[in-house]
Order: C-alpha cells, then sequence, then structure tokens
C-alpha cells in the first residue's frame, strides 16, 4: 500500500542520506499513516481510512462526516 493519507494526501517527501564521509545516497522520508475505523452515522456503517496522525486530529476538529464529505471531494473511494 502506498504511504499517503486520504483526507490531506500527504505522501512521501524524498532528500538524501548523508553519511559521515559526506557521501549522498537517496532515501524516503514516509508520513506517520495509521488505519482508523470511525463509525458514520448517515451510512450505518463503519468506515476505514488511512489517514495521518495530523489527519486523525482533523477529524477529531470537524467531526468524521465533514472529513469523509472532503475525502469524497478528493475523488478518494470511501
Amino acid at each position: 500500500m502506498s504511504a499517503h493519507c486520504m483526507l490531506t494526501g500527504t505522501r512521501p517527501g524524498f532528500g538524501n542520506r548523508i553519511s559521515h564521509s559526506h557521501r549522498r545516497t537517496s532515501r524516503r522520508f514516509d508520513p506517520n499513516i495509521q488505519t482508523k475505523r470511525y463509525w458514520l452515522p448517515s451510512e450505518s456503517r463503519h468506515v476505514r481510512l488511512r489517514l495521518s496522525t495530523k489527519a486523525i486530529r482533523t477529524v477529531d476538529a470537524i467531526g468524521v462526516e465533514a472529513a469523509v464529505a472532503r475525502i469524497r471531494a478528493r475523488g478518494v473511494r470511501v
């Protein structure tokens, strides 16, 4: 599975790992993606979302209904 957030769209960043001798090799900064299950009252079912930890706090603030609406507006199937 790809390391991206369904709500914010956060994806891995790329950079260089620099050794003591200053050689550079490619590396990847992955976002902290967690799978979380929420109850969606409007559809009377649970939804499983792959969210970054920042997006989990956003869902706590705006509510799961609004978050699912934003995810669907981005074109992601829930």
